[in-house]
Order: structure tokens, then C-alpha cells, then sequence
């Protein structure tokens, strides 16, 4: 899976507004729903959160991936953000989070909700281009690093 098959330039911003877990999780679903994507916008973002509760998504070397599946969402989307300071996210290695990269979907895609947290795990364990991304300054950044990394 590619990446940029499911990522709009305008689901990636640099730096959030937010400054708490749940605030970025609300402005990560904003974003994708000002794509038309999200029909049940509060809907996907309880999803998310209730998700989050369970288990934290915050992986370690200053990532989180929260994700949620919801009927309102049209096949599978991502959105990422860097917040303005690192944030507490409850990460696995007790970390702040750096990066916050966000998959929802609609619940009969699970094959690929799943093949899109390998890949975003995967590229995301590349040290080097870990420490890059979380250099970059914007969105347009963020994205152009990804674009860069998935035409590897």
C-alpha cells in the first residue's frame, strides 16, 4: 500500500493547534472531514477516542497512530500532524509525541486499515527518516518527506 493513495496534502498540518491528545485527535478528524470524507464527523471522532482509551496508540519514538473504524467514513483516510510541542500521549515508552499520524475507516475495510498501520509503521521505524520528518516545519514539509519516502 502507498501511502499517498489515502492522504490528501490538506489532511497534513504542521503545527496543530491543539495541545492535548484528545484536541489533536479532534483536529486530525476536522481535517479529514473538510474533505467530504467523513459523513459522521463526531461520530468518527468518539470512535477514535474510545478507541484510544482502550489502549494507547502512542507506539514510542515519539509517534502515535490513533485509529478508528466508522460506518460515516467513505473507504480509508489518513491525516497527520506535528504538534507544537511535543505532547503527553501515554506512549508504551513514556515519551512525549512528536508526530501524531491519524487512519480512519469504514468498517468492511479492515484489510486495508490494517496494511495501512504496517506501512506507517514500517516507514516510521527508518531512524533517519524519523528524525527528518519531525525537523520539518510544515505540512507542505511533512508531505513532500512522505511523497519522498513512498517513491522509494
Amino acid at each position: 500500500m502507498n501511502l499517498l493513495d489515502i492522504l490528501q496534502p490538506e489532511c497534513v498540518k504542521a503545527p496543530l493547534v491543539a495541545t492535548g491528545k484528545r484536541g489533536c485527535i479532534d483536529e486530525l478528524v476536522d481535517l479529514m472531514a473538510a474533505t467530504g470524507k467523513v459523513a459522521e464527523v463526531q461520530t468518527l471522532k468518539d470512535a477514535i477516542w474510545t478507541r484510544e482509551q482502550t489502549r494507547t496508540t502512542g507506539i514510542g519514538h515519539g509517534l502515535a497512530i490513533p485509529h478508528g473504524k466508522c460506518a460515516g467514513v467513505g473507504g480509508i483516510i489518513m491525516a497527520i500532524g506535528k504538534p507544537a510541542e511535543p505532547i503527553d500521549f501515554g506512549a508504551i515508552d513514556g515519551k512525549p509525541v512528536r508526530l501524531i499520524i491519524m487512519l480512519a475507516s469504514s468498517p468492511d475495510r479492515n484489510s486495508d486499515h490494517i496494511q495501512a498501520l504496517a506501512r506507517v509503521s514500517r516507514i516510521m521505524m527508518l531512524a533517519d527518516f524519523r528524525e527528518r520528518i519531525y525537523q520539518a516545519a510544515t505540512g507542505q514539509e511533512l508531505f513532500a518527506l512522505l511523497k519522498e519516502q513512498e517513491s522509494r
